[in-house]
């Protein structure tokens, strides 16, 4: 049995993941913003545990915070240096229609901050433990809304649009998943991306004014299988089948500009 990070998992995909994980008897480190949503719900966790030989146990803190994604990553190497797998799940959407740029904790556009700082970080600080503990696999949820960045303008700052924000921090993180992949090919750590599912009925949805188009169970197996099956490394799967990213995500050239830009953004 794996024990497991889950980032975003008191809503949405990642809550329905953390009680499949734990009811198949893994250990489920669930992670939460909201310290009282993260409390309940390692507790009902916990529960459901102790029926099926699976554990719990909820961390907090805001991936908006670089310093505290740093803290995060500190804190699951000191408790639980038996993590196997990393499931980078936490996102904002596009936001409400017509809503304007946002900025994180450390002046980032929100989204790019989020959906795509917060998961490379979070994965380079664990990647010793997930190195330690091979085979082990790291999971990006992305999605097929893929943007290429303008490295001119990478936070967006000109001509700002919420879809435009989401869908480049998608396509970055495909693009950092497969670079990942090469550079720790043959270290038995996997590396993949996937689509869930499109327009599932979560928070994220709702707030952009979208109907619905599959429910999070829709959206699960294919996480699941990538989390608990060898299907390789360095793939992008439309659910559970294998496809294709934004063809721009394969480029040598944008991995590059990407990975110094990254660099540059994190303070590395």
């Amino acid at each position: 049995m794996s024990t497991l990070l889950i980032t975003g998992a008191t809503s949405g995909l990642g809550r329905y993941l953390a009680f499949e994980l734990v009811r198949s008897g893994h250990t489920v480190l669930a992670h939460g913003r909201d310290p009282d949503r993260t409390e309940r719900l390692a507790a009902e966790l916990s529960a459901l545990g102790a029926e099926h030989g699976g554990q719990a146990h909820g961390l907090v803190a805001d991936l908006a915070s670089l310093a505290q994604v740093r803290d995060l990553a500190t804190r699951v190497g000191e408790a639980h240096p038996g993590l196997d797998v990393l499931v980078n799940n936490a996102g904002v959407g596009s936001g409400p229609p017509g809503a304007g740029r946002e900025l994180s904790v450390d002046g980032h556009e929100l989204r790019l901050a989020v959906n795509y700082l917060a998961p490379v970080l979070l994965t380079r600080e664990l990647l010793p433990l997930l190195r330690a503990n091979a085979p082990s696999r790291i999971v990006n949820v992305g999605s097929v809304g893929q943007e290429p960045l303008d490295f001119s303008d990478p936070e967006l700052a000109r001509g700002y649009n919420g879809v435009s924000a989401y869908c480049r921090s998608k396509f970055a993180l495909a693009a950092a998943t497969f670079t990942l992949a090469e550079e720790l090919a043959g270290t038995g750590v996997a590396v993949n991306v996937l689509h869930p599912a499109t327009y599932m009925d979560t928070a994220m949805v709702q707030e952009g004014g979208i109907s619905p188009w599959h429910t999070v169970a829709d959206g699960a197996p294919g996480v699941l299988a990538l989390a608990t099956e060898d299907l390789g490394t360095g793939r992008f799967f439309d659910g559970t089948e294998p496809s294709r990213a934004h063809e721009g995500t394969y480029d040598p050239e944008t991995r590059k500009r990407l990975a110094a830009v990254t660099a540059q953004l994190l303070g590395l």
